[in-house]
């Protein structure tokens, strides 16, 4: 780079030649004395060394020699001035290059080196070559180290020591060689040449702008050092360290042509600060919505606080990503999870709320809840330590009123719980190793549409996604692979849960859910879950099966379809219940399983695919389909798929309503659930009423509530073998149980009907 070359700037002084009454005998600034004129200077036309020259008496203490010109001086830029002495009598002198710096506005720019090296002349007609290099930047070889502040300046020389003697000087050079600073492709800019020190001390905030300003589309460079920045920095072009930044925890980084991980891990040295600050980034600029980690992994031996890093933002709701990465945990103890043991209050008028909390001030948001009568995955959504009482994402079904609880604050990841509310933020392709030490994500208190997509979640010590509230409204987890640490132990005594849902409208979509101790528990409605596979065996002989998904609201409104359900089952339940009995609002219902695969291989013969538990007593069936799915048992029968856990309380069969069970296939299971169920039955003697039991085949043990047709199969013949045509009258719920159904004839008849009938009421 040659500035005189590319902007045409006027670096050299005139030759002495063409006068001296621009070459002043002080600091050469407008006004100062000249050497036009003087007595003791005067252009020599020949000389035998020089051709045209100053000779010069040195008369002063300091003889200065200044151009009165003003050669620019621009960041980036070094100047190297030059000139030749030669001595003919009297005192022998020294000689140095020198300047004098100015500012934009005509003043000295003052507390500068304004002096070269200084070099003796020992001989008569020795010629002595002096130079100096100036330049913005602090490097090597450069004599006077000027700040971007200086706009020009005056140089010449200056001859100091003893009075009297006669010098010669040749014309001056001056001349750009920046070149000789920088690399020979020229495409970027140094911090250094804009005065940065990189000392980790004096703030090149400053440095850094001017080098971005200077840049122009090409590269900054920070080069090595350490460089302290003092407040938020942006920097527009492309960037390179080959040093590093300091900066506070609130002070931001934002690189706009370089917002990837890779570039903040060379800024920061530290992977896991350089996450932290590129994430502050993120939330803090907007031409960037995604953050790129590049493919680096960052090891973790402990919880990265998400909002701490962000610090200026407690909620955040335009849409952000993280992508392509890996997050890898180290155990540490900072991965223990914090447990408390406390007693509190209950009031189910007050469903999410726990008062009278004793040691409050330990537990800690995210926590989770457990106790008598706390149901699944119940998390502290807020701690109030002045008002004793904590925020619950879910109401308790039947605790004491004052009872005593456990909170255990598991450790994650990413821990987004210090947003009050996140929405929009997508996870995608990134790979986090748990490594039996940490949980994955812990999602904020309140939020919508969080997605976590093509990501592996492996081997979580306790939990996947937590939602210790409502951020998990339209929850989407897509194409991501759930790995437990578990894999060995029996499924019945695993700890670990994939993920949970406390809001609505989730969508879990094309995942694989490996040996968890839970894949899902899921409250809410509307929700969609499709295409997912879940398995959950063990190697146990003839062993018991736990649930997979867990639905804790009573009416879900939900799909499930085309799912793979492996040696696990859907549990249904109204746990999140703080009135648990029935009480005229909606009860199960509103759910269809359509085309699913379920599996089980070596389990225990009561096992079940479908199982209904009800918390409290009057609930009903309605609004339920199980059609065309694939249920298989292999290395032995299961005696059915479905069934009530009736620990709590039974189901009221009297108010089933809309419930089907069609298209299924079925292996290995002993006994078929069918619902309309078309049975043929015969009567071998003749009878006024035939009795028939189709219970068997009725979901969940439900009562024969409908007969929608019968079907003679072939004459029906009364006592004298004539053929009866009258049909007969129908009678369900029959039997002190109610699972008989009965046909009233007009006299005594045999023969065989077809009769399809249903477990529930028509609609």
């Amino acid at each position: 780079m040659n500035k005189a070359i590319t902007e045409g700037l006027v670096l050299m002084p005139p030759p002495f030649v063409d006068g001296l009454d621009v070459w002043s005998s002080e600091n050469g600034t407008l006004g100062s004395a000249t050497y036009d004129n003087s007595a003791n200077a005067a252009f020599v036309p020949t000389d035998q060394d020089f051709a045209g020259c100053l000779e010069l008496l040195k008369t002063q203490t300091t003889q200065k020699l200044r151009w009165m010109g003003q050669t620019p001086l621009l960041p980036g830029c070094y100047l190297r001035i030059r000139t030749k002495v030669k001595a003919l009598a009297g005192a022998l002198p020294s000689v140095r290059i020198a300047g004098y710096p100015m500012l934009a506005n005509d003043t000295h720019a003052s507390g500068y080196v304004e002096v070269g090296p200084t070099k003796v002349i020992e001989n008569y007609g020795e010629i002595v070559e002096i130079e100096a290099i100036v330049g913005t930047g602090e490097r090597g070889g450069v004599d006077m180290v000027w700040g971007p502040d200086v706009d020009y300046a005056h140089f010449g020389l200056d001859l100091t020591g003893s009075n009297g003697g006669v010098v010669r000087v040749e014309d001056f050079i001056i001349e750009d060689i920046t070149a000789a600073f920088l690399r020979d492709m020229m495409d970027w800019v140094d911090v250094r040449d804009f005065g940065a020190k990189g000392d980790g001390v004096t703030d090149d905030k400053a440095a850094f702008e001017a080098a971005d300003d200077a840049a122009n589309g090409r590269s900054v460079l920070v080069g090595a050092g350490t460089y302290k920045i003092g407040s938020n920095l942006t920097i527009d072009n492309a960037i390179r360290f080959e040093g590093t930044v300091t900066m506070a925890d609130n002070v931001r980084l934002s690189l706009i042509r370089n917002f990837d991980l890779p570039t903040y891990i060379d800024a920061f040295g530290d992977e896991v600060l350089a996450f932290k600050k590129a994430f502050q980034a993120l939330l803090n600029y907007t031409d960037h919505d995604a953050l790129d980690m590049g493919g680096r992994r960052i090891e973790l031996d402990r919880p990265i606080d998400m909002q701490g890093a962000v610090d200026n933002h407690s909620s955040f709701l335009i849409r952000r990503v993280i992508r392509n990465g890996q997050f890898y945990a180290i155990d540490s103890p900072h991965w223990d999870p914090d447990v408390v043991s406390s007693t509190g209050s209950y009031n189910a008028a007050n469903p999410y709320q726990m008062t009278n909390v004793a040691n409050i001030a330990n537990i800690q948001p995210g926590s989770l809840v457990t106790g008598n009568g706390v149901g699944r995955e119940v998390y502290v959504q807020y701690v109030n330590v002045g008002a004793g009482s904590l925020t619950l994402s879910q109401p308790l079904y039947g605790p004491a009123a004052s009872q005593s609880y456990t909170f255990t604050r598991f450790k994650y990841m990413l821990d987004f719980s210090g947003f009050t509310q996140i929405n929009r933020m997508t996870i995608s392709n990134v790979e986090f190793q748990n490594n039996g030490s940490s949980s994955t994500l812990l999602l904020s208190p309140t939020g919508e549409n969080f997605i976590v997509q093509d990501c592996f979640v492996i081997k979580p010590s306790h939990r996947g996604i937590t939602s210790p509230g409502r951020g998990c409204q339209d929850l989407h987890i897509d194409r991501t692979q759930f790995i437990s640490d578990e894999q060995s132990t029996p499924a019945t005594d695993r700890i670990s849960v994939a993920f949970n849902v406390n809001a609505n409208d989730a969508k879990i979509r094309d995942n694989r859910f490996q040996r968890m101790g839970l894949t899902g528990v899921m409250h809410g409605e509307s929700h969609l879950i499709v295409g997912n596979h879940w398995f959950q065996g063990d190697e146990v002989t003839d062993g018991p099966r736990v649930a997979g998904m867990v639905f804790t609201y009573e009416n879900v409104s939900t799909v499930m379809i085309g799912n793979y359900i492996d040696n696990c089952f859907i549990e249904w339940t109204n746990e999140h219940d703080e009135n648990p009995d029935y009480a005229s609002e909606f009860s199960f219902g509103g759910l269809t399983i359509t085309g699913n695969v379920f599996r089980a291989m070596d389990v225990a013969s009561w096992s079940n695919f479908l199982v209904i538990k009800p918390y409290g007593a009057g609930h009903s069936i309605s609004d339920l389909h199980v059609n065309n799915n694939t249920f298989k048992s292999i290395q032995g029968n299961i005696d059915r798929i479905e069934a009530v856990d009736d620990s709590i309380a039974p189901l009221d069969y009297w108010r089933t309503r809309n419930v089907t069970f069609e298209g299924n296939t079925f292996a290995g299971v002993t006994q078929r659930t069918v619902s309309p169920v078309t049975l043929e039955f015969e009567q071998n003697t003749d009878a006024t009423t035939w009795t028939m039991d189709p219970s068997a085949y009725l979901p969940f043990g439900g009562n024969a509530r409908t007969v929608t047709s019968v079907v003679a199969k072939g004459d029906i013949l009364n006592g004298v073998g004539d053929k009866v045509h009258q049909q007969p009258s129908t009678v369900p719920n029959a039997g002190t149980q109610f699972k008989y159904v009965q046909l009233k004839w007009p006299e005594a008849v045999r023969g065989k009907v077809l009769v399809t009938l249903r477990v529930d009421n028509p609609i």
